[in-house]
């Protein structure tokens, strides 16, 4: 069994990869084959996976079963192979249809590690938890830096991005210390209350409250917020699930999240009535088209309109879905230039923290600012399945095809045809 780790070429931020050094060490012990191809950004040098055993190669791997995080350039893709990568296309996205179109021609098999569920539909394999962390401390960054140009030196003024920091224990280790200072010397009234609100309870929201739980603050529930004393010099942390976002459309309805998820048409957006308390929007929700908005742009033309300075400082869109559940998210970003401000009054973005209009962080790829950390969890969770994976013969049918039902329900594509679950991807593709 031979299997390929293809670098990553997204941007210069892209350091990940699928299987640290120690990990492909015990695939090695167990006879899979290992090639690596060189990279230069790669947070673990080539030559720690030279020293486990595995060849080191400049080129994308010419293996039969190919490994990557981010999605695999159209060019690069060749026949008869299986690939496992985030490939980003089971929302039928527009800028992936032409690769998706290419894997059917070569009719090669695409496995995307975003649909690895288990029985309850739960995901196995994941970077979540890192979107969260990572996004939650340039979020807190983000703020500093908006509150700076506003003339506020705050303790938030000293937190770096993620990328700037050794390691996470680094980077949390720099907020206890920025949290001391909050303790220390409370912030001017005119920024209190401050909220942070989370929108979402997963696994990328757990994250980022990790972070935020960091600095001393209270918890309260969302029908607490209109409500808050104006007059607290307090932090608050505030957590909305999907009732808090939608309720139904009949009146006289009731709330079912059940309902909300298979008849989202039965609903509408909600969330609008709790924006004006926010001072943070974090966003850690998975969406589609078919449900409502948190946050459109007529709102923030009304909080901001008529030079009013509403309390919305930034809005952490860390699920970053362009013009998404967030509408006022044009654009994704990189870590090098993470962040732009909305300005409502221009239907405009730009980039920086000035300007009239809430600052976004739009990283489409946050967890590759804590590399080291969060590619070692993710291959833990993807090492269990390399085996079965490596050893599958995709000469068969999709209905013969002997893999674990966890990795079989994450086949897209087999032999020139969407497999039966993706079907529905032929109306995007057409």
């Amino acid at each position: 069994m031979e299997i390929g780790i293809r670098k990553e070429d997204k941007n210069i931020w892209e350091a990940r990869v699928p299987l640290s050094p120690e990990q492909v060490a015990s695939l090695i012990a167990d006879d899979i084959q290992v090639v690596v191809q060189a990279s230069d950004i790669r947070a673990f040098p080539e030559e720690q996976y030279r020293d486990v055993g595995a060849t080191i190669v400049p080129g994308v791997p010419d293996t039969p079963v190919l490994f990557a995080v981010k999605e695999i350039p159209t060019e690069l893709l060749r026949p008869n192979r299986t690939y496992l990568y985030f490939a980003h296309v089971i929302k039928g996205q527009a800028h992936n249809m032409e690769m998706l179109r290419r894997l059917l021609e070569l009719e090669s098999t695409l496995i995307d590690y975003e649909r690895i569920e288990d029985d309850e539909g739960r995901r196995l394999i994941f970077f979540g938890r890192y979107a969260g962390l990572a996004g939650m401390i340039d979020t807190l960054w983000a703020l500093g830096q908006r509150l700076r140009v506003e003339g506020y030196g705050t303790p938030f003024a000293q937190i770096l991005q993620a990328k700037d920091y050794p390691n996470l224990d680094a980077a949390k280790d720099a907020i206890r210390q920025a949290g001391e200072a909050l303790a220390a010397a409370p912030l001017p009234a005119e920024l209190t209350p401050m909220v942070f609100g989370f929108a979402g309870y997963g696994h990328v929201s757990q994250g980022a409250q990790e972070i935020l739980d960091l600095l001393p603050h209270l918890q309260i529930e969302p029908e607490e917020l209109m409500g808050l004393d104006q007059d607290t010099p307090r932090l608050f942390k505030v957590v909305f699930a999907e009732q808090h976002m939608a309720k139904p459309v009949d009146p006289a309805g009731s709330f079912e999240l059940q309902e909300y998820y298979k008849h989202p048409e039965l609903y509408r957006g909600d969330f609008a009535k709790y924006v004006p308390y926010l001072t943070v929007l974090v966003n850690c929700i998975f969406w589609t088209p078919q449900y409502p908005r948190l946050v459109t742009r007529e709102l923030l033309h009304g909080l901001y309109g008529a030079g009013k300075t509403p309390k919305l400082r930034v809005i952490g869109d860390i699920s970053i879905d362009v013009e998404g559940a967030i509408e006022c998210s044009l654009d994704a970003t990189d870590s090098g230039d993470p962040v732009y401000v909305y300005l409502p009054d221009e239907d405009r973005i730009e980039l920086g923290v000035e300007g009239h209009g809430p600052v976004v962080l739009a990283v489409d790829n946050l967890p590759c600012e804590l590399p080291v950390e969060s590619s070692q969890e993710f291959g833990n969770a993807l090492l269990p399945h390399i085996k079965a994976v490596a050893g599958a013969d995709y000469s068969v049918s999709y209905e013969d095809l002997e893999l674990p039902s966890a990795i079989k329900r994450a086949v897209v594509t087999h032999r020139g045809s969407l497999t039966p679950d993706y079907e529905y991807l032929q109306d995007y593709l057409d």
